[in-house]
């Protein structure tokens, strides 16, 4: 998979990136994924020569996150077919995102609610997807394979699709990361 490009008004140079206080850099961090832990780990690996090696890093971060910091993490998360509030990065990023879901009907949007509060009930978090170029018929119908998951089935998923979400907002913060190879 690649990943998209960064806007320019979006982009913070990789070596700006490095250059950043801690605590900046961490706030920087949690545009791309809401957890504190994770901001702080892949913060204090700086610098990073390439935004491949930033992505690995996160992708070790993320892997060392324990549950209940990966539920905080998606309680930052809106709802798929619901749009983010706010004027910063992160909810401008998920506005994006999940821009598939824009065009859908009315009955498709009744059917993304119900499937979301269905999901919620399951696993008591909310339905995570990696929305970037998917339909909303596309996201409903693995909302709704999914829900066929025990809780141990869905924690992967769930970490693969915030592995891959936070990947892409990366992208878009210090600009593109390498394609995956083998994902």
């Amino acid at each position: 998979m690649t990943f998209p490009s960064a806007d320019s008004a979006d982009v913070l140079p990789l070596p700006a990136f490095n250059g950043l206080p801690d605590d900046e850099c961490e706030r920087e961090l949690l545009a791309c994924c809401a957890s504190p832990p994770w901001a702080a780990r892949v913060a204090a690996g700086r610098p990073y020569g390439t935004a491949g090696a930033l992505a690995a890093a996160s992708d070790a971060a993320l892997a060392e996150l324990d549950w209940e910091q990966v539920e905080a993490a998606l309680a930052a998360h809106p709802r798929i077919g619901e749009r983010a509030a706010g004027a910063d990065r992160a909810a401008a990023w998920s506005r994006r995102e999940q821009s598939g879901a824009d065009d859908a009907g009315s009955r498709l949007q009744a059917e993304l609610v119900e499937g979301n509060r269905a999901y919620e009930e399951r696993f008591g978090h909310v339905f995570l997807i990696c929305a970037t170029g998917r339909s909303a018929a596309e996201m409903l119908a693995a909302l709704r394979e999914r829900l066929g998951n025990d809780p141990a089935a869905e924690r992967p998923v769930v970490r693969e699709e915030l592995r891959r979400i936070t990947r892409i907002r990366l992208g878009r913060l210090v600009g593109p990361t390498p394609p995956e190879e083998g994902r």
